[in-house]
């Protein structure tokens, strides 16, 4: 991993260099009160822009992460493929998205050639800000968390973590409470782990 200083906070990204890959800065953070975050984010001038009831069913790969995404009622959704290290900071998050019109033959097929890690069902409101986008996320089994992800596109990576930086600290996030792991991970107990090492 490299780690790039900016401002309070570090960045941190993987090598891996593909144009055909898109890139977000994400954090994540836990938090008590999904409504004060929402207030925030309404006062900075964000976007409320959905809810979503997702599954989010993770398979056993070798490198990164997979999971297919399926809203409630739906059955078509999204396979994520993503790397990002584990790392208690903004890191850049490579990813790839396909969209999926069956997903329950899916889910079945790669449950079978794969096997699954774990199934993480949320509740997740969307706000957008600029190029952030805000997910105030409640977790079954796990709670509430703030989840920032700020895409690099049209904009340089300079701006990207500007812009990343104004919203962690308009939402009053605090570094304390950074998850440097997947909701997959938490589940299976990573985060008691960290603890306990710690």
């Amino acid at each position: 991993s490299i780690f790039h200083i900016s401002g309070r906070r570090r960045v941190a990204t993987t090598s891996r260099n593909d144009a055909a890959t898109m890139k977000n800065i994400e954090i994540k953070l836990r938090v008590e009160s999904l409504a004060e975050k929402h207030r925030l984010a309404l006062k900075l001038g964000a976007d409320r822009r959905a809810i979503y009831h997702d599954t989010d069913t993770y398979f056993r790969v070798p490198h990164g992460r997979l999971k297919l995404r399926v809203s409630k009622g739906e059955t078509s959704g999204t396979l994520i493929q993503y790397e990002r290290p584990n790392e208690s900071a903004s890191r850049i998050s490579n990813y790839s998205l396909v969209t999926v019109s069956d997903c329950a033959a899916l889910c079945e097929t790669l449950a079978t050639a794969l096997g699954v890690l774990a199934t993480v069902t949320k509740t997740r409101e969307l706000l957008i800000y600029g190029a952030t986008r805000i997910h105030l996320d409640e977790v079954e089994e796990l709670g509430s968390f703030v989840e920032l992800e700020t895409v690099i596109d049209q904009q340089t990576m300079g701006d990207a973590q500007s812009e990343h930086e104004l919203v962690f600290d308009a939402l009053k996030l605090d570094s304390e409470e950074i998850v440097p792991f997947s909701y997959s991970d938490l589940l299976l107990g990573a985060d008691s782990d960290e603890r306990q090492r710690g």
